[in-house]
């Protein structure tokens, strides 16, 4: 489908954690297809990781986070027409739809391609935009789903990679060196492994610890800081994704529950500890191999909520159990 054309556009907005696997799907088209030109919509906030990357010759960003704003509808409509009007004089000849939602639909049927493609199991009525739909279960990693669409355009699949954009050293990362990366902060509120937990961990590990983070993450990170006896410092804030891709790089591993930049760090080449409570390690987990992925036992994981008041599943795997699979893991 994709030998004699030119440029393709990959709708893939957000999160980290998607725009990372994605790139698995983007390497697999310029491998196959060099001299096709690839444009990705992207949304604003995660645009670090595609400008200046060596295989997308366009990043197109919006402003998504708005759209969802009632107060903000007069601009989102202005910021639609404006986004329809320039990717129709793009003149693409596929539009890719790697998100599946109503929005990530809307832009697939602005793009005015002659061939839009999206999975047959998207959300919110998004294959209704489509005019080529490919099925990919939900079961599977979210990795190979994407690299199922990757093979109905026509790619051979030679192998699985994720291509970064050249990362950029911060200046006070000199002072650093042997250290353990820890990600103490999930977007949901299920997915995060208590503090105290990690400051156990961390005092039981013979390491110095980075915590790293957005700046949303700045509180749990100093907390962890404070209680960990001067072995961990928290660099939350701190970072630009390309920044924190030479974070993970120059680190011995990381410590992770499931999130979007356990996915970062998978693709900076770096082994990581995951830690799954109500998700599944299967859909999410951290890609390839010589990772440790540490799940709950309990019979109500995964849930997928985004919320829990119990909170067991997490719970129920303590310090103890995460530092005794470390000293076996960190053997082989």
């Amino acid at each position: 489908m994709l030998k004699g054309n030119e440029k393709i556009l990959i709708v893939k907005p957000s999160s980290l954690g998607d725009i990372v696997h994605s790139l698995a799907f983007l390497h697999v088209i310029k491998e196959n297809f060099p001299s096709i030109q690839v444009h990705w919509v992207v949304a604003k906030g995660f645009e670090d990781l595609l400008i200046e990357h060596p295989l997308v010759e366009k990043v197109i960003i919006v402003d998504k986070d708005k759209w969802k704003r009632i107060k903000n509808l007069s601009h989102t409509v202005k910021e639609f027409s404006s986004l329809k009007t320039l990717l129709k004089k793009e003149k693409y000849d596929i539009t890719i739809d790697l998100q599946g939602l109503l929005r990530s639909g809307l832009i697939t049927w602005f793009s005015n391609s002659p061939i839009k493609v999206g999975f047959r199991e998207g959300r919110e009525f998004s294959p209704f935009f489509y005019n080529t739909v490919v099925s990919a279960s939900i079961e599977q990693h979210a990795v190979l789903r994407y690299l199922e669409i990757a093979r109905a355009l026509g790619c051979k699949i030679n192998s699985v990679k994720f291509p970064l954009p050249e990362d950029k050293e911060p200046h006070w990362l000199r002072d650093y060196n042997d250290y353990i990366v820890v990600i103490p902060n999930a977007r949901w509120q299920s997915k995060n492994w208590p503090i105290p937990y990690f400051v156990e961990l961390v005092k039981r590990l013979d390491s110095h610890f980075l915590i790293v983070g957005s700046k949303g993450d700045k509180e749990v990170a100093k907390k962890i800081e404070e209680y960990s006896e001067g072995k961990a410092t928290s660099v939350a804030g701190m970072t630009s994704l390309r920044e924190l891709i030479a974070v993970f790089k120059k680190g011995t591993f990381v410590i992770t529950p499931d999130t979007g930049t356990m996915h970062l760090a998978v693709a900076s080449g770096k082994r990581v500890v995951a830690i799954f409570g109500p998700t599944s390690h299967l859909r999410t987990g951290p890609f390839g191999e010589g990772h440790l992925v540490i799940r709950s036992d309990l019979s109500c994981s995964p849930c997928f909520k985004k919320n829990c008041v119990e909170h067991f599943c997490m719970r129920e795997i303590t310090p103890e159990r995460v530092y005794n699979s470390i000293s076996e893991w960190r053997k082989t």
